[in-house]
């Protein structure tokens, strides 16, 4: 997953699920509804992935400068941050169908601007509209569905929308394979992002408020109109009881620790289970971008182009594959999570990302170092000032090879009839590269020839799976169960920004990384950032399985002390909080 998680759920909760929403399907609807924001969360952050090879072909500016290319991709996320922001108070102060219909606003005009954008700076302008849209619906949807469900299968409602998420990631590689062929490719890419909307739109506007919103503004009667569609009717007045309740208590949380962030954070600081609480929160969020899984969901197919696959409806093809392992291992995730806990799920799944990221930097690096040498004589003889002008300068050009070319902002034009024999060495042009594929012959701008291309994608779809596996939900459940009840939400707000951030960090620089320290070096700093967050997790993270939020506060309080340092006074009580 990216940002957001799919929660774990028992078999006797999803078997709850059918037989509800059997007996009245307008849950069902008004979750459905409320997920095509996740779908939309999924699709506008992933589908830049494919857009952008297109985007780069249209527009020289891009594809001449990486800084354009990390601004078109990280903008969204960057105002995504913004947007959670505002969707945080939209939904208190306007209401939660309010929040969603503005995003839904945001999403559809800024699909709109980005298919019709005549400049690189107009598709910029469309990714940040759009992010703004995402980063509201990241914190209104889960919110709207969680309101609006019964109790014993909220956790089942909320986990579609996290898996809604994943399938939006999923449909926008598929939907940008489908129009790789088709005149316009990145226009029809990113505008097709504005349908959703549209029907999100018409059908919030067919559904109620949620009614704790309603009732916080002292809309009793309304509020009751609403649960008396969602319960039976001999059950509305005791949810209604439980609502007055909640509410209240949540005031009483909010009079004792401040209403507003600097208050809170005040507070949260000067209590030490919170403070470290929020040392563990933060740091497996920070964790989790840092392995580095948006510079695959966000550059994939400019990845599976380092990888040796020139073709652009091949990289996507392949990229779609590995997106398609996030969902599978997502799913594997939640049978897995609760039977083996949060703590060692993330442990296990670092260990297997850091074995990933390590060989997989090994394979660029074998890759880079027998690319297919230079031809002197072709190079100097493609065409009429076509040779690249950094070959021409250079004292010695013998031990030039494809990748040394590319560094040097130039193309190559594989040999004919074998791409792995030495090939031209060309300025980096469109006409040029045009020559090249008219003579039947490859040209490759980002990447190089490579016989271990295939298993680099392997190893990319083996990162995916056990990130997925552990890294990819354990944040969001750790975060969901380690803060005491009335910091619950600060902490896992002040957690979320923390991976927008990191999220923003790692999505403005990857391809800097890759053209500084080469594909090889940035996957390898990505194992040694995992290796560095598995030591912050085995020590500062205890494991929330089944554990009581009484225990969880006793050990935080004591301060947590992993296998072999633990106390021996807590050996015989922690042995499950620590494993």
């Amino acid at each position: 997953m990216v940002e957001g998680g799919i929660a774990p759920v028992n078999k006797t909760e999803f078997t709850e699920l059918f037989r509800t929403i059997w007996k009245t399907p307008y849950i069902l609807r008004l979750a459905m509804t409320a997920g095509i924001g996740g779908l939309l969360f999924g699709y506008d952050t992933a589908v830049i992935s494919g857009a952008l090879l297109y985007i780069r072909d249209d527009f020289k500016s891009v594809d001449k400068h990486t800084w354009l290319q990390e601004l078109i991709v990280s903008t969204s996320v960057a105002a995504a941050i913004i947007g959670a922001a505002i969707g945080a108070w939209m939904n208190d102060s306007l209401g939660r169908k309010k929040a969603i219909l503005t995003a839904d606003v945001l999403f559809f005009v800024g699909s709109l601007v980005m298919a019709v954008a005549p400049f690189p700076s107009i598709v910029v302008i469309g990714r940040i509209l759009v992010g703004l849209g995402v980063g509201m619906t990241s914190m209104t949807s889960p919110l709207y569905i969680s309101e609006t469900s019964p109790a014993q299968i909220r956790g089942a409602l909320i986990s579609m929308n996290g898996f809604l998420l994943t399938f939006g990631q999923f449909l926008s590689y598929l939907i940008n394979l489908g129009f790789t062929k088709v005149p316009g490719t990145w226009r029809w890419m990113l505008g097709v992002a504005g349908i959703p909307p549209i029907v999100q739109f018409v059908l919030m506007l067919l559904l109620p408020e949620s009614p704790r919103w309603l009732y916080k503004q002292g809309k009793v009667k309304q509020a009751t109109e609403v649960l008396g569609k969602i319960y039976p009717i001999d059950e509305v007045g005791k949810e209604l009881e439980q609502l007055k309740a909640s509410i209240e208590a949540a005031e009483a949380d909010e009079a004792s620790i401040g209403n507003n962030f600097f208050t809170k954070f005040r507070s949260a600081m000067k209590n030490i289970e919170v403070r470290r609480a929020l040392y563990a929160g933060v740091a497996v969020q920070v964790v989790q971008q840092f392995v580095g899984i948006n510079s695959v969901m966000y550059y994939g197919a400019s990845i599976m182009q380092l990888a040796g696959f020139a073709s652009k409806a091949v990289a996507l093809a392949l990229s779609l594959i590995t997106t398609g392992l996030n969902a599978v291992g997502s799913i594997i995730s939640m049978l897995f999570m609760d039977r083996q806990g949060r703590r060692r799920m993330m442990i296990v799944s670092l260990v297997f990302i850091i074995i990933g990221l390590v060989v997989l930097s090994t394979v660029f690096y074998q890759s880079s170092q027998h690319a297919p040498g230079i031809n002197s004589y072709d190079s100097s003889h493609f065409g009429n000032n076509s040779t690249c002008t950094a070959y021409i300068s250079a004292p010695d050009t013998s031990r030039w090879n494809c990748m040394t070319c590319l560094k040097q902002k130039c193309g190559f034009c594989a040999s004919e009839g074998d791409k792995f024999q030495p090939g031209t060495c060309l300025a980096n042009e469109k006409a040029i590269g045009n020559m090249c594929t008219q003579q039947h012959r490859v040209w490759y701008d980002e990447g190089c020839p490579s016989k271990l291309g295939l298993f680099a994608v392997l190893l990319l779809g083996f990162y995916i799976i056990v990130y997925s596996l552990g890294m990819g939900t354990g944040p969001w459940i750790v975060n969901a169960e380690i803060y005491p009840l009335k910091y619950r939400g600060f902490g896992g707000g002040v957690a979320a920004m923390s991976n927008w951030t990191a999220n923003l960090i790692v999505s403005m620089n990857f391809l800097s990384l890759t053209e500084a320290l080469g594909s090889w070096g940035t996957f390898l700093l990505f194992a040694g950032f995992s290796f560095l967050g598995l030591i912050a997790i085995y020590f500062l993270v205890p494991e929330t399985k089944g554990v009581p939020l009484e225990e969880i506060e006793k050990v935080l309080r004591k301060g947590f002390r992993p296998w072999p340092f633990e106390r021996k006074e807590k050996a015989q009580n922690i042995d499950g909080v620590s494993a």
